[in-house]
């Protein structure tokens, strides 16, 4: 008693559950669905109610047993043990008239135990479930039901699918709603309604791998842990919002105040820092600061990057210093791809991983494996126009959905990227002092509409959220730039206990010798 939680929620599927199981033949049903979304807490759901009564009449002397599985192949040497086991464990069951066998990981069962030349489990269940003789519950993910159960069609057959779709947040909320009372128990803590609020949305927005309701319940499990571990007097009364915060920041790395939902100084400040160390470029920063400030206010779906730009304009005027700063500005990791090294079509598999047949097709590619390890970070294809026209085509998903399917057909998340592609295309006809445009209507106008259209296709300039046009950099501009390099260097020299000033003779010169239109700063 008290071991098994309460189920909440999932009516349709338990009213699903019971009509099978009332059938007189093929009276199993079968759970699909994916890892944490709630498969056996229905089973175990389901046998609370039967021990409470709460069931309807023809379920109400039902006795539901597990199968451990793994228990029953320990030890089993020879050929015949297992199938011995096996036969005892069905014969108890068939020994109780209502009695419904509840498998996890149904899968197992299929090779379970066969040697040559005997049964396997399945075969040895199928006879009983066909006839009605004995019920049984299963439980398995979609891909273990395609790959392994699917494929046994005798066994298949004989089984009623019941898919168990991942709840949405308002569902979640109240799961944990009527889990709190068991967590508060266990932890001696309380959980104020602000956490519970949280665990679900921040483990939805942020937590892409898994699914709810398990990573929710996850976070507010560990969040009083964590409480409980700290010395009595530092200990607290309730868990709070700001408390899931600060622990789903340690588990996806990166700052609280990122995570933070209420947390608004950190863009409204995101232009007045970028401008501070990015010159001559402030109509440039505004724009990208603006598109970032309208999906992170929650107007957006949420189902695209964080912003995609593509950073139009001369070398050298601050194009990939902008992505630097950006990602710093935002404390998140900075990604750069060189797409000089992608020119050649084969090239290009090396960011999503080889063919299968290829050689290095299990070891994924360069740009799914770095997004898996760094899921909140600022992407930059440097010099886009020398790719490949190929990866173009894989960018587009990337911008449209903010998914990317690699060649093992793992899914990486670009939902919380930015992603930025440089281009010098246009520059050298020798339009430097260009105004700064954005979005479609101003490419159009832009200085560098024939190059950019020529290199970029109508459909992929459409799905950007802005066409950023760099100026080049004049006179007072670059003396600033000296500047902020000369104070560097003073600073640099200081550590290493050397005392320096420069005087404005070496300003101008450096800004005279450093500095050429043709090739910026």
């Amino acid at each position: 008693a008290g071991k098994i939680d309460p189920l909440i929620g999932r009516d349709l599927e338990l009213e699903r559950t019971i009509q099978i199981l009332v059938r007189r033949k093929k009276n199993n049903p079968i759970y699909v669905g994916e890892a944490g979304v709630g498969k056996t807490a229905i089973a175990e759901g389901l046998a609370l109610r039967i021990a409470s009564g709460d069931v309807p009449e023809p379920l109400k002397d039902s006795v539901v047993f597990s199968l451990d599985l793994t228990a029953l192949l320990a030890g089993t040497k020879y050929r015949g043990d297992f199938e011995q086991r096996m036969k005892a464990v069905l014969k108890e069951i068939k020994a109780f008239p209502q009695a419904i066998l509840f498998i996890d990981e149904i899968h197992t069962i299929i090779g379970a135990g066969a040697t040559e030349g005997a049964m396997d489990a399945s075969n040895m269940l199928k006879p009983m479930l066909a006839t009605g003789e004995m019920r049984c519950i299963g439980a398995t993910t979609y891909q273990e039901y395609r790959t392994v159960f699917d494929k046994n069609k005798a066994l298949a057959r004989r089984f009623q699918k019941i898919d168990v779709a991942e709840p949405s947040v308002k569902d979640t909320i109240k799961i944990l709603q009527g889990l709190k009372e068991k967590l508060e128990e266990h932890h001696n803590v309380k959980y104020t309604q602000a956490a519970i609020v949280a665990s679900a949305e921040l483990s939805k927005k942020y937590l892409h791998e898994r699914f709810l309701p398990d990573k929710a319940i996850d976070l507010l499990d560990e969040a009083g842990a964590a409480n409980r571990l700290l010395p009595k007097s530092k200990q607290r009364a309730s868990i709070t919002d700001r408390d899931i915060e600060n622990l789903l920041a340690k588990q996806v790395q990166i700052p609280s105040k990122n995570v933070s939902v209420n947390d608004k100084s950190r863009l409204r400040n995101l232009g007045r820092d970028l401008r501070m160390l990015i010159y001559g470029q402030d109509e440039a920063v505004d724009q990208v600061t603006s598109a970032i400030k309208l999906n992170q206010s929650g107007l957006t779906t949420g189902e695209k990057p964080i912003g995609s730009f593509l950073f139009a304009g001369p070398t050298g005027v601050g194009k990939t210093e902008l992505a630097k700063q950006l990602a710093h500005a935002m404390s998140i990791k900075f990604l750069r791809y060189d797409m000089s090294e992608y020119m050649e079509k084969h090239a290009v598999s090396r960011l999503i991983g080889a063919p299968p047949g290829y050689v290095g097709f299990d070891q994924g590619g360069q740009l799914t494996e770095d997004i898996n390890k760094h899921p909140y970070s600022v992407i930059l294809f440097d010099e886009i126009e020398k790719a490949h026209p190929d990866l173009m085509n894989i960018l587009l998903q990337v911008l449209d959905y903010g998914f990317l399917t690699d060649n093992n057909g793992r899914r990486s998340d670009f939902r919380n990227t930015v992603i930025i592609l440089t281009t010098n295309a246009g520059a050298h006809e020798g339009i430097l002092a260009s105004p700064v445009g954005f979005g479609m209507n101003d490419v159009v106008a832009g200085p560098n509409r024939k190059a950019i259209q020529k290199y970029f296709a109508p459909e992929f300039l459409n799905r950007l959220d802005g066409v950023v046009h760099f100026k080049g950099l004049d006179r007072p501009i670059i003396l600033s730039v000296v500047d902020k390099f000369l104070f560097e260097m003073e600073k640099l020299l200081s550590e290493k206990g050397i005392s320096a000033s420069f005087h404005d003779d070496v300003r101008n010169w450096i800004a005279k010798k450093g500095y050429d239109p043709k090739y910026g700063a």
